[in-house]
């Protein structure tokens, strides 16, 4: 479903991409996780298609985000780390603000569109609210709504817990897993957040200087005893520096 090959990127001369390969299977959760500047933002991007590699090759369902933007952009949802909804709209206006973009819709049909998307992502009656009168939990379903609307083959995730406190920041998790297993959603997320990747992903891969230091399941990322990965791990797991 996601394919990246050979994923090379530098900014002023500096490589932040050294060649990646990926492959993200149907309905299949990735987390990519890595350390400060480690390349995972930037490939987020491209996978996006807001960044465009200076090298390599990637596919969204067979079509290549680099010879063919735009198509490949119709089969991704992008869900921000902070929402990104436009402060000026309501949560209904938000919602349908792509999707305008691509076709007309009457009246009727957008209610129910709206009605629909907030239901699957457990936020019905909140349609008229404006985004300042909304949480940072709730932003971020509503934000999450606003790409399903699209009707994406792959989503990918910036971040999504966040600034969340652990109750919030749990339940976000719970609906990423709930839209796969109810949409069969291919998903892609970018987290430093340990507790929430362990809850979600399928298969962790963990960035550093732009290259892969790990690509496995969930219990061989926990158990890895060396390096960078179990640094994160066992300062993850600490539960007080007060001695």
């Amino acid at each position: 479903m996601v394919e990246v090959a050979g994923l090379r990127h530098a900014f002023d001369g500096k490589p932040v991409l050294r060649g990646l390969d990926l492959q993200v299977g149907s309905g299949e959760i990735v987390v990519v996780m890595g350390s400060s500047g480690g390349g995972k933002t930037t490939l987020l991007r491209c996978l996006a298609g807001l960044l465009r590699p200076d090298d390599g090759e990637i596919a969204i369902d067979g079509t290549s985000v680099i010879r063919e933007p735009e198509q490949a952009r119709a089969k991704t949802g992008l869900v921000f780390q902070y929402a990104a909804l436009f402060d000026y709209l309501n949560v209904a206006e938000n919602i349908l603000f792509g999707l305008r973009r691509r076709k007309r819709l009457s009246a009727r049909q957008a209610k129910e569109i709206v009605d629909d998307q907030l239901g699957q992502v457990g936020l019905e009656g909140v349609a008229d609210l404006m985004p300042d009168e909304l949480s940072g939990g709730m932003r971020k379903r509503v934000g999450l709504a606003r790409a399903l609307c699209m009707e994406p083959k792959v989503l990918l995730y910036d971040e999504p817990t966040s600034g969340l406190d652990p109750v919030t920041a749990y339940s976000i998790d719970q609906l990423i897993v709930e839209t796969r297993d109810r949409l069969g959603m291919t998903s892609v997320v970018v987290s430093h957040d340990v507790t929430s990747v362990m809850r979600v992903a399928d298969r962790v891969a963990f960035l550093a200087e732009g290259e892969w230091l790990f690509n496995g399941t969930p219990a061989e990322f926990a158990s890895v005893k060396e390096g960078a990965v179990a640094e994160l791990i066992a300062k993850a797991r600490a539960e007080s520096l007060v001695r």
